[in-house]
């Protein structure tokens, strides 16, 4: 059994026109709800064996947050260039490259990747994923590179803790 979760990145801030998109930082509700749904997740799940980021500054910071709130250890964590890509291919590439070592993944990425892939790999139609929203998708295999439809196990948006 492999069981993935998928955390689209906190809400990020438009407010600086000269930054680069893959630099924008999080707004200090992205802060907020990152530390609002990590804490709540890290009651409600086993820490996930591995956790996964993209470049993007808004995604790392996210990917941080509930590092902290988890308390794995920050010099573990990936940081993955391809993840800063918006369709699920990327995604797809490296959930089935993941180590089978690691029976749990956590991953943070961006928008329209997370909503292709969670429709795809899951058994639960999701109109949108939001920002800093969490899906976890257990799949019946030992391998990573084998997954096919899985199970949506987990739903949660930070609208629904605050």
């Amino acid at each position: 059994m492999k069981t993935l979760y998928i955390v689209r990145h906190a809400k990020s801030s438009w407010e600086y026109d000269s930054v680069k998109d893959i630099d924008r930082p999080l707004k200090e509700r992205g802060i907020n709800d990152a530390h609002l749904l990590s804490k709540y997740l890290a009651k409600k799940i086993n820490k996930p064996d591995v956790f996964l980021s993209s470049s993007a500054n808004r995604a790392l910071h996210t990917a941080v947050i509930f590092c902290e709130n988890f308390g794995y250890p920050l010099s573990n964590l990936k940081i993955k260039r391809q993840l800063y890509n918006f369709s699920d291919g990327y995604l797809v590439k490296t959930v089935k490259a993941l180590d089978d070592s690691f029976d749990s993944a956590i991953v943070f990425s961006h928008d329209h990747g997370i909503n292709s892939f969670v429709n795809k790999f899951g058994n639960k139609p999701i109109a949108h994923v939001t920002t800093c929203g969490v899906v976890g998708i257990q799949f019946d295999t030992k391998h990573w590179k084998d997954i096919k439809k899985g199970s949506t196990i987990l739903v949660e948006f930070p609208k629904n803790h605050r």
